[in-house]
């Protein structure tokens, strides 16, 4: 075979070896093509694929748990005016990809930034400049934020900016809580703050301080679940929810707290804090014979509705700071002398000083006043003369006493982080200097916890906060009585002595407390002057104002039936004597209380109605309503209907109290000429509106005047003067 032909042949194998490798190939592609086609038949008439349904598994991808949020509890005053109540506050965001389209390709995000920030700059406390900076970010991003200024919106303001009608511009929803009294017994409502749970990973409201901390579980109720279907950008799908578990609404805790005295007494607090300047002030305002506290306050305090103050204002002064008490101590140890058989009124002793183990004791009038009776030493408020008494019992006895009357242990009022405080009562001088309130500490609650024996023939009743506990049905759940503390410390003979000697601390000529006189009034009082100790040690601070003065009233004397206790620490600008400084915010107080309420204790002798319910009533029924029922209306908006009003239905209030009235629509600014602070705290909470006060007692002034219309956007001042 030549050598063309061997080439020929050659060519001729290649040939059919490449159809052969071709053919090969199709068949192969062919069956490939045959099982992916079987397995996609397969698939679509099984829903299986490796044993996993494909419909389930879509649907589970697709479906969510979501949780169900329970309603946090209210905070009620005794009369059923809400303290503290759940909310919900927005924070606004911009969707900015132009891949975020509906169904439809109509746009879901920004479309024109211009027009979207000059809009949005009319509600927010942002410039248009700024807003537009937040829209156009040096980096590509999904969505933005803007900053403090798009958070804890009001649901007023989400609405006036979903009316815009602004593509692109989307809310998310947070848990809020809503102080309308603003600065009102603070320390003591506490606070309650978004914090994550631990479960779920979801925002909740956490008390922190106070009664929000303490019934924390009571208020907080139980999240239900529910499953609900989403889309593919995870947005939750109507009429698709199926309810697994369902939420258990928190507990509503009432306090005894009587909201008017309180707001009185917020605004005497005001008033001397500008005036005098203290570093610290505590006020407890009970009823003496139940032991229901009706108004608590203490400077420095904060807003916990703004969060003004809150870095200054986190202690609870009441139950967790202690402090020498001074010669309030001595009513105690006044008791104590008589009570154990040691006390004679007419016996003589040399006032001035007196030196125990090398240390002289000496009166606060350094010279003394010669030789006096004992009767005297009380209401002249003598260290020696307390002192001497004290050696008369010797310190196992008055220790004994001091035991009795709780001194160093905790009184289990429901307020978070109670301190037992302490004394030192190891040597003959340590037990000398508690007779007038040095070398032991207290709390507030402890001290008056010890003062109501005196004003119960003996008996010691625990000081209490909260009157009820209810649940979402209005059903009470929890109920506080009156609770004694044990037997009688002392007996009702003694206390009839002690109140007789604190009458003359007002009424004698030489009494501590004449500045306390009330015409008209029988009031059992005692002052007290503690020095500070230096911060280092080593003695105590020198100085006209560095001292913790107090002042202690049983009234009326004959048979207490209110308790009255202020403790003035530091005044920095000391203008007036202690005793003037401190009366300025006792009688006014003292005065209210003794003449608009019966001997029953809360129930007010002037003519009170209920208040109506006139929420979802067209705006002119609404007020009529209110009328009639003796109240004044003050109608806010010009909307068709009342959506909100101020005070809970069914409370009693006095006759002639406003109740305002929120309609929404266009605001004008009204005639605030006489409001409350509380009253202005409550146009603020409808309205969303935030007008600044200066000043305490009923408006004066007003920066704005009536019916001129205003926005979130206005600034509002008013002034305030008792």
């Amino acid at each position: 075979m030549n050598a063309k032909d061997k080439l020929q042949k050659n060519k001729s194998k290649a040939h059919n070896y490449r159809f052969t490798v071709g053919r090969s190939f199709q068949v192969v592609v062919a069956l490939v093509f045959l099982v992916f086609v079987g397995r996609l038949i397969y698939i679509g008439v099984s829903d299986y694929v490796s044993g996993e349904n494909l419909a389930e598994r879509t649907n589970q991808k697709y479906r969510q748990n979501i949780v169900l949020k329970a309603k946090r509890g209210t905070i009620y005053d005794h009369n059923g005016q809400i303290i503290a109540e759940d909310s919900h506050v927005y924070s606004i965001y911009a969707v900015l990809d132009k891949s975020y389209i509906d169904a439809k390709e109509k746009p879901l995000y920004v479309v024109d930034k211009e027009k979207t920030a000059k809009q949005l700059a009319t509600v927010l406390e942002l410039d248009e400049a700024a807003i537009l900076k937040y829209l156009s970010p040096k980096k590509k991003a999904y969505q933005v934020e803007f900053g403090n200024a798009g958070q804890g919106l009001s649901l007023q303001t989400k609405k006036k900016i979903q009316q815009m009608n602004l593509p692109g511009i989307y809310f998310s929803e947070n848990p809020s809580r809503l102080y309308p009294n603003g600065d009102f017994s603070s320390n003591v409502v506490g606070l309650a703050q978004v914090e994550k749970t631990k479960q779920s990973g979801s925002d909740q409201l956490i008390g922190t301080m106070g009664i929000e901390k303490y019934f924390n579980k009571q208020l907080s109720g139980t999240d239900g679940l529910k499953e609900a279907k989403i889309d593919s950008y995870g947005y939750e799908l109507p009429n698709d929810q199926k309810v697994l578990k369902r939420a258990t609404d928190g507990q509503d805790v009432y306090l005894t707290i009587d909201t008017r005295l309180q707001n009185y007494l917020e605004d005497l607090l005001n008033e001397s804090v500008t005036k005098y300047a203290p570093k610290g002030v505590t006020a407890v305002l009970a009823e003496a014979k139940t032991g229901k506290i009706l108004a608590a306050a203490q400077r420095p305090s904060f807003n916990p509705q703004t969060k003004v103050g809150l870095e200054s204002s986190w202690r609870n002064r009441l139950v967790e700071d202690s402090y020498e008490p001074g010669s309030v101590m001595k009513v105690l140890t006044l008791a104590a002398t008589v009570d154990s058989g040691h006390y004679n009124p007419n016996e003589l002793y040399q006032s001035g000083s007196v030196n125990v183990l090398g240390s002289t004791i000496r009166d606060w009038n350094y010279s003394g006043w010669g030789s006096i009776p004992f009767a005297q030493a009380f209401p002249r408020s003598s260290n020696v003369g307390m002192l001497k008494l004290e050696q008369k019992m010797g310190g196992k006895v008055w220790g004994s006493y001091l035991d009795r009357f709780g001194i160093t242990k905790k009184t289990g009022v429901t307020l978070p982080g109670e301190t037992a405080g302490a004394k030192q009562f190891k040597s003959v001088l340590d037990q000398a200097v508690t007779s007038f309130g040095q070398g032991v500490n207290v709390t507030v609650m402890q001290m008056l916890q010890a003062l109501t024996a005196i004003a119960n023939k003996g008996q010691m009743i625990k000081p209490q906060f909260v009157e009820k506990i209810t649940n979402q049905n209005g059903k009470q759940v929890q109920g506080y009585q009156v609770h004694k503390v044990g037997t009688p410390v002392v007996s009702e003979q003694t206390t009839k002595t002690v109140l007789s000697s604190m009458r003359d601390v007002v009424n004698a000529e030489y009494g501590t407390g004449q500045a306390y006189k009330m015409e008209g009034q029988d009031l059992a009082v005692k002052t007290g002057t503690a020095q500070l100790a230096k911060p280092n040690g080593g003695g105590y601070l020198s100085g006209k104002n560095n001292y913790v003065f107090s002042v202690v009233g049983l009234a009326p004397a004959s048979n207490p039936k209110y308790i009255l206790y202020l403790t003035y620490k530091q005044p920095q600008k000391m203008t007036q004597a202690a005793e003037t400084i401190m009366s300025e915010i006792f009688k006014p107080l003292m005065t209210r209380v003794l003449q608009n309420y019966s001997a029953g204790g809360l129930q007010s002798k002037e003519t009170q109605f209920n208040v109506p319910l006139v929420t979802n009533l067209p705006a002119a029924q609404a007020v009529s309503a209110t009328s009639k029922a003796g109240l004044v209306p003050v109608l806010i908006g010009d909307g068709s209907k009342v959506t909100k009003q101020s005070q809970a239905a069914n409370i009693k209030v006095n006759a002639g109290e406003k109740l305002l009235l929120y309609a929404g629509g266009k605001l004008k600014m009204p005639d605030m000429i006489g409001w409350s602070s509380a009253e202005v705290n409550a146009f603020n909470s409808l309205t969303g509106l935030k007008i600044k006060q200066s000043g305490s007692g009923l408006v004066t002034t007003q920066s704005v005047p009536e019916n001129t219309e205003i926005t979130t956007a206005s600034q509002i001042t008013v002034q305030l003067k008792e």
